[in-house]
């Protein structure tokens, strides 16, 4: 008697084939709709991913999933971003870039706003929420009055899950670790400090704004921003991408506008004609014809 297959919810997603054929077609659309580069080396963690994705829709393999994302993209695509990338993160990670906001960056940028300046900040790639509220949490720490002024952090990811999270601002204790010193406290009352899913500050709230965003997409945002982080997201993309989104950043920061990115990322191509070096993984915006102190091997 021939074996029946086994009921789609007793599948396991180990089990379904995963070729190269396939994963060929799952990385090319995921680079043609969203810029990002998956590596070969990225083959198991994707089967996995996605192969559970493929069992809870009952689909055969990977190819009739492939099928169902392009027509079904809309509705789909949220949960094919989710799979794909890895939202690892907690509250003012690289630290080093905070105390540089905090001692160099913020308090001209306060002084301004206090004299009825505008001052834009943006997260992109703000994950489930950690960056902007430690960018939040190092703005009111320097001007607790900053809510009346114009200052706003712009906070944006392709993932509407972590977005979900991130809008809601509850977090798990395990989740909500912050470096030694008074970090903890700009962020937490400390009223929350015992509860196992503690709430941010609410007067954190008023200054972030959370939109979707795909970054290797069109920029509704009008005007400049004065710093921009983008930490750890552009190793999802391939070089070319890589420089041509560093240049994109450059063109949207005014002259001695700042650029935060990861600890593992470096600023090369045409935008190292924009910006300098101003720290660890920090670039400054050069203004036209400047001396840059990047150096060389930025250029690559």
């Amino acid at each position: 008697m021939t074996a029946q297959p086994a009921p789609s919810a007793f599948r396991r997603s180990a089990d379904i084939p995963f070729g190269e054929s396939d994963f060929a077609r799952i990385a090319g659309f995921a680079k043609t709709e969203y810029g990002l580069h998956l590596e070969p080396s990225k083959k198991a963690m994707i089967h996995s991913r996605l192969g559970k994705r493929i069992v809870a829709l009952g689909l055969e393999d990977f190819s009739a999933y492939h099928a169902y994302l392009r027509a079904n993209l809309e509705q789909e695509s949220d949960h094919f971003i989710s799979v794909l990338t890895t939202n690892v993160t907690h509250f003012y990670r690289e630290q080093h870039h905070f105390i540089q906001l905090e001692d160099e960056v913020l308090p001209l940028l306060i002084e301004r706003a206090r004299n009825r300046g505008r001052i834009r900040l943006w997260s992109a790639g703000c994950s489930s929420g950690q960056e902007p509220y430690s960018l939040a949490g190092s703005v009111l720490k320097l001007c607790p009055e900053a809510a009346r002024l114009d200052i706003k952090i712009l906070a944006t990811d392709l993932d509407p899950f972590v977005l979900r999270r991130a809008e809601e601002g509850c977090y798990p204790a395990e989740d909500c670790k912050t470096p030694p010193g008074d970090w903890e406290a700009r962020i937490f009352d400390p009223a929350e400090r015992k509860k196992p899913q503690r709430q941010i500050r609410p007067d954190l709230r008023p200054l972030i704004a959370f939109r979707r965003l795909n970054i290797n997409g069109s920029w509704p945002m009008p005007g400049l921003f004065d710093v921009i982080m983008c930490r750890n997201m552009a190793i999802y993309f391939d070089k070319a991408t890589q420089q041509s989104l560093w240049l994109r950043f450059a063109e949207k920061l005014p002259t001695g506008g700042m650029l935060f990115i990861g600890h593992s990322e470096r600023v090369t191509g045409p935008a190292t004609d924009l910006l300098e070096t101003a720290g660890v993984t920090a670039y400054r915006k050069c203004a036209p014809g400047a001396p840059r102190a990047l150096s060389k091997e930025g250029k690559d």
